[in-house]
């Protein structure tokens, strides 16, 4: 999932230097929810994740 995070923010960037504003902000929206699901699967994964 960080990985899609990473593919769109790049993605924004590339359409934000060649001036596609309503494609950078999309891609930066999705970007940024991909990036706090993320980040949220990893907290509770290192809370609850499995004990030996």
């Amino acid at each position: 999932m960080l990985h899609y995070s990473v593919v769109f923010f790049v993605i924004a960037i590339i359409a934000a230097i060649f001036g596609f504003g309503g494609i950078s902000s999309g891609a930066t929206e999705i970007a940024k929810v991909l990036f706090f699901v993320f980040l949220a699967f990893t907290i509770v994964s290192f809370l609850f994740g499995r004990k030996r």
